[in-house]
């Protein structure tokens, strides 16, 4: 169960740092994503901090457990959001979405399957 545990989180961890970094350089993606969903550029490092902090939480969760439980639910929380987003704007291409969501919705039941706290 640990290797399951371990690469969900990994990679969960890793697609939400790399796209945290995208939104705090400014890269065009997440502008361009961010001009479609009607949100200001000057929220991009905001949101790129909470992916960030989702990402390293994760991370440290490996040492302190309820970290990583807490930034699961966070991140979960995060793209719920972007959801209701999304969905605001007539936005039905959820392909991505779909990713981001189900893997912090993964790294959570991993987290709690493996540390048997259910």
């Amino acid at each position: 169960m640990f290797a399951t545990y371990f690469v969900v989180t990994v990679l969960t961890a890793v697609l939400n740092g790399s796209a945290a970094v995208a939104n705090l350089i400014g890269h065009d993606y997440p502008k361009s994503q961010a001009d479609k969903m009607g949100i200001p550029h000057s929220w991009m490092p905001l949101l790129g901090t909470a992916m960030g902090a989702g990402a390293l939480g994760l991370v440290a969760g490996f040492a302190v457990p309820p970290l990583g439980v807490i930034a699961a639910v966070g991140l979960v929380l995060y793209f719920l959001g972007a959801l209701w987003v999304h969905l605001r704007v007539g936005d039905h291409q959820l392909g991505a979405w779909a990713v981001f969501f189900c893997l912090p919705v993964a790294a959570l039941f991993t987290n709690l399957t493996y540390h048997d706290t259910w």
